[in-house]
């Protein structure tokens, strides 16, 4: 096993533990500090994968400003401690229907049947010249613009709708 797929391993695990500790922390601190961590580690694994514009955009956005928003609003709101209580079985059901779809849908990609047709046009890029950059910029602008437009605009209505909603009516 060459070094890299031990490093992409050893960042996946410590990835899949972060996020597990994410979840079973009871402080919102600290689980806002493990996300850090896994979201680290996954921009560790996006350099593995030599997607270095995907990392810097990891850290960046989500550790560096996505984590610091949850920090204030958790340092800013005074959370009660959730009590433990028991799943009803309509919750447990549509957790394991969920489980099941998220691994079928692993397996099936895993397979390569459902791989993207996408390689060629990034190949294609990749012998012009350009690089992991120009590769993003042009599929992003140039093969799914539409599906970026609709989801800067559908961003745009949830930014007013939390003005709206966070606005004070006095």
């Amino acid at each position: 096993m060459n070094p890299q797929a031990i490093l992409f391993y050893l960042l996946g695990g410590i990835a899949v533990l972060s996020a597990l500790m994410v979840i079973l922390q009871r402080n919102p601190v600290h689980s806002a500090i493990y996300l850090i961590v896994s979201f680290l580690a996954v921009a560790g694994i996006y350099v593995t994968l030599e997607a270095e514009f995907l990392a810097v955009v990891q850290v960046l956005v989500y550790a560096g400003g996505i984590v610091v928003l949850f920090l204030f609003v958790i340092m800013l709101v005074q959370l009660e401690s959730p009590r433990a209580g028991r799943m009803s079985r309509l919750s447990l059901s549509l957790v394991i229907l969920l489980v099941v779809l998220l691994v079928g849908s692993f397996l099936y990609v895993y397979q390569g049947a459902g791989t993207p047709a996408v390689q060629g046009d990034l190949d294609q890029v990749f012998r012009a010249g350009g690089g992991n950059l120009q590769a993003v910029g042009q599929m992003l602008y140039r093969n799914y613009l539409l599906p970026f437009e609709i989801a800067s605009i559908l961003l745009l209505v949830a930014m007013v709708g939390a003005v709206i909603l966070a606005r004070s009516d006095g």
